[in-house]
């Protein structure tokens, strides 16, 4: 509920609403991605606070953004739940856990530990709009193949398409 006030303006309902769930402790599950690296699982929560990497992550993750906004990319300010400044509104979309692990990918292609042409992350939620529209992309951008698995399905984007055909 707060989430479809929040898509309609009404902060003032969203909040009273995030108030009742916290005073019945009921918690909205935080998005989580995973990607393996050789051997290794990494996770990634959005905001990207807990990785060790971070700064590294949140360079080359401005730098893929100036390169998809000359590439047609336009985020999806309107998915930001929060009464806050449209350029704050990108800034928190920008930080969402499958692009974080996407550019993690990104930065390891080099590694002999990774192997293949295709990116694969796993997310415990829906993938939004937003990284919906990155993914496919960044996919034309690297020419490679990604495939995301979310809590729906897989998605295979692979020069700018997903195999959802936009439906999910």
């Amino acid at each position: 509920m707060s989430n479809i006030f929040s898509t309609d303006g009404r902060f003032n309902e969203a909040g009273l609403i995030g108030m009742e769930m916290e005073g019945k402790t009921v918690r909205k599950e935080p998005g989580l991605s995973w990607i393996e690296i050789g051997n290794h699982v990494h996770e990634f929560a959005s905001g990207g606070q807990q990785r060790p990497e971070r700064e590294a992550i949140f360079s080359e993750l401005e730098k893929l953004v100036r390169l998809l906004k000359d590439f047609g990319y336009v985020p999806q300010i309107s998915l930001a739940l929060h009464d806050i400044e449209d350029e704050h509104k990108e800034e928190q979309l920008y930080y969402h856990s499958e692009k974080l692990a996407l550019v993690f990918a990104l930065m390891n292609l080099g590694n002999r530990c990774y192997s293949g042409n295709i990116i694969k992350i796993m997310k415990n939620i829906r993938i939004c709009v937003d990284c919906h529209n990155f993914m496919k992309l960044v996919s034309k951008l690297v020419d490679m193949e990604i495939v995301v698995r979310d809590s729906n399905r897989f998605h295979h984007f692979k020069a700018k398409v997903c195999s959802c055909n936009d439906y999910w």
